[in-house]
């Protein structure tokens, strides 16, 4: 079944309409016809089951004729990752979120070949955003990860709260006379962050797992896990993000590339907190 995006502000009415983006996609590629069922979804735990009610040139307009409502995730994982060079970014993306991360923090690191301005930031925000729609359409997930602007890991420390998505575990707006805007949130800590290290002090992500569920009784609510450029993260580096308290883990015998190790983390979190 063909699968579409709208944000949520679009998806108040029994009659969605695709438009610009989509309406081609849907028109031109896909040429769905009248009558054909259609799935769209709205990154915010909506799932609309629809019919084609009609096709013009330029517009699609779906009848809704059931809403699902998908619970948000029991542990928002949150993947802070070494920016790779070249579009390997934008495959990690799709494969994260099939692999069910919540946000997405692309780093600039000492050893990241990528240098970006503000401007250039803004805009790689904005494109691997897109790709983040692209793969929920792709997987049927429906809630829609947030990709962060790319920042150093002194950012991400000190900023590690902003732009989470308000309503998931663990999460909280900041309130009134706090003196902070509205959009920005408390400080947040993970209840269990993980850092892949090539260092020599490590240690098999299960046992930091048992070690939280002996102490805790419960598995985590929240989870972090920092992914490093090729070479790893400097040693200064590892100590600031194991200082705001990622755990370093191993991740195998043998050197992974940034995408390997990304996904091997992030199926690691889905067995650890699924089973």
């Amino acid at each position: 079944m063909h699968r579409f995006y709208l944000p949520p502000e679009r998806c108040a009415c029994d009659e969605l309409l695709l438009d610009e983006r989509e309406a081609h996609h849907a028109l031109h590629v896909l040429r769905v016809k009248r009558g054909e069922p259609a799935v769209v979804l709205d990154g915010a735990g909506h799932e609309f089951l629809c019919e084609i009610a009609g096709a013009s040139r330029k517009i699609v307009t779906l009848q809704v004729k059931q809403k699902n409502v998908v619970p948000p995730p029991a542990c928002p994982i949150t993947l802070l990752l070494a920016v790779p060079r070249g579009k390997i970014i934008e495959s990690i993306i799709q494969k994260s979120v099939e692999l069910g991360a919540h946000r997405i923090v692309p780093l600039l690191t000492e050893r990241v070949v990528t240098h970006l301005d503000e401007k250039e930031r803004i805009n790689k925000q904005e494109k691997w955003q897109r790709v983040a729609i692209e793969a929920i359409k792709q997987c049927g997930a429906a809630w829609l990860p947030i990709i962060k602007m790319p920042v150093t890991i002194e950012e991400a420390l000190s900023r590690r709260s902003a732009g989470l998505r308000p309503g998931l575990p663990g999460l909280q707006h900041a309130g009134s006379g706090t003196g902070a805007p509205a959009a920005t949130l408390r400080l947040f800590s993970f209840d269990l962050s993980l850092v892949g290290s090539l260092q020599t002090e490590r240690r098999h992500p299960r046992e930091c797992f048992q070690e939280f569920q002996t102490r805790h009784g419960r598995l985590p609510q929240s989870v972090a896990v920092w992914i490093g450029p090729e070479g790893d993260f400097t040693p200064g580096e590892l100590k600031a993000v194991q200082a705001g308290g990622a755990l370093p883990i191993s991740l195998g015998p043998l050197t992974l590339r940034v995408e390997t190790a990304a996904i091997y983390c992030l199926s690691i979190l889905n067995y650890e907190l699924n089973r």
